[in-house]
């Protein structure tokens, strides 16, 4: 098999490898994850809605009688942190938080924000221009979606720079087997970033402002209310979620752009709609490479039972490229019409910041194009060695 998830040559071009397991079937065994791989676009989308499949099986079932080894307890920190965030319930608590978190979390919230998010991305081209250049990653595609979680959640700009690194530590965790000095990292920054939200949700309760944090206080449905586990879970699935898909939608669509002159030509010229754009470089270059998924009941793929207690693997860079849903889908087409993508995934586990991810990506492209419309390329630049969160090590630009 030609998935090899830990090689750089693999993580830096994985479509060919995606284009023969497509070739190959509908789901393959994969031994070095022991997870049965899905990279179809008509079958990942399907298995997303499936409520056998589910992100957790805990509330079905005990570790034991899953036939699955308990986290160690020197992980506990980073597992109940997870363990309590929308992204890994499932119903009936699932059902309930996404309820009450939607609460807080309105088109309305996201159509405030969008002028704030737009004075940001501005602060931060103007930064950009003023350097004549950089590296576009840690100018712009890092910081935007950082600031606009913490000016939600309202996280004064003094306590902001811990963020960024605790998250990293934090989705090294959702990598194929991450190794124990990985798990180590994730430990201390939930321990730490747990701290820092209980505080602040503390001070929350006695003084309520205008941010999320309050809102998540004061959501309560027929007398329910989030518990502070679920509110601090919630915080930094926001926070974690919320970033991670713009800043690698940001550095890798640029780059794609930079390798298709004539598609940047057509954007930078308005041949062709931001929003539009967006969304096919959404697809072209997929930042969350793959999704896990549990099997809480046998199902059958291709003629082939998948038992229950085994783990499949979601492939959406693959879905995202498949033949069969896209017409030429390894063409970065900006104007392409239909385009049913599943980077922000389906079902009930569709990601809830999507809007707000859509609003900080068309934010910072219309920005960049408009005020630095001669920017280029300066280096080759390298891929970072996480593969499930597909992203650049940087992006060095000149303006």
């Amino acid at each position: 098999m030609d998935f090899h998830p830990w090689s750089p040559a693999f993580r830096a071009d994985p479509y060919p490898a995606y284009a023969a397991l497509r070739e190959r079937g509908r789901v393959h065994w994969f031994e070095p994850s022991r997870q049965y791989l899905v990279p179809r676009h008509a079958d990942v989308s399907a298995l997303l809605r499936d409520r056998r499949l589910g992100r957790t099986y805990l509330h079905r079932f005990s570790h034991e009688e899953f036939g699955r080894t308990p986290p160690p307890a020197a992980h506990e920190p980073f597992t109940v942190l997870n363990g309590h965030g929308l992204l890994d319930l499932e119903a009936p608590d699932h059902t309930r938080i996404r309820r009450l978190v939607a609460k807080a979390f309105t088109p309305r919230t996201v159509d405030h924000l969008e002028p704030v998010v737009r004075r940001l991305a501005a602060e931060l081209v103007d930064g950009l221009l003023a350097d004549g250049g950089g590296d576009l990653l840690t100018a712009v595609a890092e910081p935007l979606p950082v600031a606009v979680i913490a000016e939600m959640l309202g996280i004064p700009a003094a306590d902001r720079a811990p963020l960024r690194p605790w998250s990293a530590a934090i989705c090294g965790m959702y990598e194929l087997k991450p190794d124990e000095q990985t798990a180590r990292r994730a430990v201390t920054a939930s321990e730490e970033f747990s701290a820092y939200l209980r505080r602040l949700i503390a001070v929350r309760r006695k003084e309520p402002g205008e941010d999320l944090i309050s809102a998540l206080i004061a959501a309560h449905d027929e007398g329910d209310r989030l518990t502070e586990q679920e509110m601090v879970s919630t915080c930094v699935l926001l926070l974690n979620a919320g970033h991670e898909a713009t800043v690698n939608t940001t550095a890798n669509g640029w780059w794609a752009l930079f390798r298709h002159p004539e598609q940047l030509a057509a954007l930078r010229e308005g041949r062709v709609g931001v929003e539009s754009a967006v969304e096919e470089l959404l697809r072209y270059a997929t930042p969350l490479q793959l999704f896990e998924r549990w099997v809480l009941d046998d199902i059958e793929i291709d003629g082939a039972t998948i038992p229950r207690g085994s783990e499949v693997a979601l492939l959406f860079g693959s879905a995202n490229r498949d033949p069969d849903r896209f017409p030429d889908p390894e063409t970065l087409d900006l104007a392409r019409a239909d385009n049913p993508h599943v980077s922000f995934g389906a079902g009930i586990h569709y990601c809830l910041g999507a809007p707000l991810a859509r609003l900080e990506l068309t934010a910072s492209f219309t920005e960049l194009l408009r005020r630095a419309p001669g920017m280029r390329l300066t280096a080759e630049p390298a891929w970072r060695p996480g593969f499930v969160i597909r992203g650049l090590e940087e992006l060095m630009v000149e303006v």
